[in-house]
């Protein structure tokens, strides 16, 4: 299971949310490519970074700080936040991004999402973020009554390189991972499963790969930049 340690973008800066809330933010590096650069020299193997600004905005606003990561790095990276048209897709791919996540998107025009998976195989993830179970789209900000399993599922055949299901209560707030909620989706779908949102400690980590079903990993933010976590440690524990 591959421990994807994130990097959540706001004006420029490496911060963290509490549950999504943008004005709850707070910020723990004024210098996103730096703190790559640390998590690469601890062992990551990959990055996840999300355009906090570009999701509400729809369009890139980060990409100066995204691109500086693209450039002082050597790990592939994965990036969600206001990508939501062909253009887009294919310009981060060009910059050299791994991956894109494709959230709102995914609920407003599914198409595109297939379109974008068949014209760049392997390169393009789906991100539901749920709140009791209901996705969220456009940072957060809009509830829908569209349920998490079954948006998972109409893309079964899609292409898709991952689904990467985040708990929207569980995000910052340090209380650990929806654990049941993850397993339940990856037993739903054949298409791999990223864990985010409460990831806070060794013991969440080894309780989402003990989990009954194999995920393709989780994602931990707030927890390693307040130490909670050891990133060298946590990568040691799942290559084991």
């Amino acid at each position: 299971m591959i421990l994807y340690p994130a990097i959540d973008l706001k004006d420029g800066k490496a911060v963290r949310l509490l549950r999504g809330e943008m004005e709850k933010a707070t910020v723990f590096n004024d210098d996103p490519a730096a703190q790559a650069r640390d998590f690469v020299a601890a062992g990551c193997q990959w990055l996840h970074l999300v355009d906090l600004n570009g999701a509400f905005a729809g369009q890139p606003v980060n990409a100066a700080a995204v691109e500086a990561i693209l450039s002082q790095t050597q790990v592939p990276a994965q990036l969600g936040g206001g990508i939501r048209d062909m253009a887009t897709i294919g310009a981060w791919l060009d910059k050299g991004l791994a991956r894109v996540i494709l959230g709102t998107v995914a609920v407003e025009n599914p198409a595109l999402v297939r379109e974008a998976a068949r014209a760049f195989p392997g390169k393009v993830a789906v991100g539901i973020d749920a709140r009791n179970g209901k996705v969220a789209t456009k940072g957060w900000a809009e509830e829908t009554n569209v349920d998490a399993t079954d948006l998972a599922r109409s893309f079964e055949d899609a292409g898709v390189a991952a689904i990467i299901y985040t708990d929207i209560n569980r995000d910052g707030a340090m209380q650990g991972p929806n654990v049941e909620a993850t397993a339940d989706l990856a037993r739903a779908v054949s298409i791999p499963v990223i864990a985010s949102g409460g990831v806070s400690s060794l013991a969440d980590l080894i309780a989402l790969r003990d989990c009954g079903v194999a995920l393709d990993g989780a994602i931990s933010g707030r927890a390693l930049y307040d130490g909670a976590l050891d990133l060298g440690e946590a990568l040691r524990t799942l290559a084991a």
